[in-house]
């Protein structure tokens, strides 16, 4: 018997944990990719999956009241053309926040040698700030909201992850 044959799908997820996809020699690069390739496949899987969904409702309701960014419907190949770009935007935004977060944990865990909710909210704060700074129209307003949300979001997980 092989092992595709016994394993269970729970099983290859928590094999990602033990090792990851591949080393760079480094924990914190290895840390890095992991979390940026991970993240980034989660991303592409909801920005495809949305555009379906708004595709399919719009089909059956008739109304174009549903506005996907750059697709203007003059043909099947450029609707493809743009919804692939939007998939592979929301995936690099995706991994890029999984990335810098991940990192930055690892570094401060590193650098304070302990692993808290301060370290989760400067993660969260930094992620917050980058995700911002690559959104379109970025304003100080927005990239202070960023990063009070990513502070907070991140020091909640941190103080809950016991409690559950």
């Amino acid at each position: 018997m092989s092992y595709l044959e016994t394993g269970s799908l729970l099983d290859e997820f928590r094999s990602f944990d033990k090792g990851g996809f591949f080393d760079l020699g480094h924990p914190l690069l290895n840390r890095i990719a992991d979390s940026f390739l991970k993240a980034a496949g989660i991303g592409a899987i909801q920005a495809v999956s949305r555009d379906a969904y708004f595709t399919a409702i719009e089909e059956l309701d008739g109304s174009r009241k549903y506005n996907f960014p750059n697709i203007k419907g003059e043909t099947n190949r450029k609707s493809l053309e743009a919804m692939v770009k939007n998939t592979g935007k929301e995936s690099l935004q995706w991994g890029l926040a999984a990335g810098v977060y991940s990192g930055l944990t690892y570094g401060l865990k590193e650098a304070r040698g302990a692993h808290d909710w301060k370290n989760s909210a400067m993660a969260g704060a930094i992620t917050g700030v980058a995700l911002a700074l690559v959104s379109e129209d970025s304003s100080h307003e927005q990239i202070v909201q960023c990063a009070i949300t990513g502070a907070a979001i991140s020091t909640a997980a941190n103080l809950l992850t016991g409690i559950f």
